[in-house]
């Protein structure tokens, strides 16, 4: 029986990149196909079968078909696939070499809610991006989104609260009002914010509005201002 995995891969006109509807963090200067493969064939190795790509490229306009294999190569959709030999026992397993492992492997087990595998590793991506492109760096910047989202998904309320809304203050100095980016980041952190007990809720409630007043007009925020004022008991602005 056949138990491939099908996957549908999405690269927008600016580089952006989905699998399955799910975006993926592309650092500057890598093409995101070669991020498509890289995360694909962590897939492929882990069930031993190929993976069957559909792919969607808006910046040349193309679609087509193909089959990331489990050793990493690629294929036209349809060519047999050789049987894998067996793992050697003597050989110890490696370990991830690039930044583009340590990233499949994180948004893997993020997918799978392995927190204990994915937060350490989206830390050491975020730590070597900040190192090697700065802390506002465009890649620098999705990496820290990645880990946001990985601290809303395991509970970490508080940190994806401060996470998010240094993102949003973020984003809007790197790319200026009004962009979807920049409205993301702050809903996030609203959205954050209201899981966490209010003990815990009140000494971000600052930080939180005088982001949402900054990024966007005030007009824009005065649902999401409404329902912090409310929580702390306090009259709205």
């Amino acid at each position: 029986m056949n138990t491939s995995t099908r996957c549908q891969v999405h690269i927008s006109h600016d580089g952006r990149l989905r699998i399955d509807s799910e975006p993926q963090v592309v650092p500057d200067g890598v093409d995101p196909s070669q991020v498509a493969i890289q995360v694909l064939h962590i897939e492929a190795a882990g069930s031993g079968l190929p993976v069957l790509v559909r792919v969607q490229d808006e910046r040349t306009s193309s679609r087509f078909d193909m089959q990331v294999m489990p050793d990493g190569t690629t294929q036209p959709p349809g060519t047999p696939a050789a049987a894998a030999p067996p793992p050697a026992a003597t050989e110890p397993p490696q370990q991830p070499s690039s930044l583009f492992d340590q990233l499949a492997t994180a948004q893997a087990a993020g997918r799978a809610h392995d927190f204990d595998t994915a937060i350490p590793a989206a830390d050491a991506i975020l730590q070597q991006l900040t190192a090697e492109q700065g802390d506002t760096a465009a890649a620098t910047l999705e990496a820290a989104q990645f880990r946001a989202d990985l601290a809303y998904l395991s509970g970490e309320y508080a940190f994806a609260t401060a996470s998010w809304t240094w993102l949003a203050l973020a984003w809007f100095d790197r790319l200026g009002p009004g962009k979807q980016r920049t409205q993301v980041a702050a809903q996030n952190a609203a959205q954050a914010w209201m899981q966490l007990p209010l003990r815990e809720a009140n000494p971000l409630a600052s930080d939180l509005v005088n982001m949402l007043l900054e990024v966007a007009a005030p007009e824009r925020t005065t649902t999401m201002r409404a329902q912090i004022a409310e929580r702390l008991g306090q009259p709205s602005n």
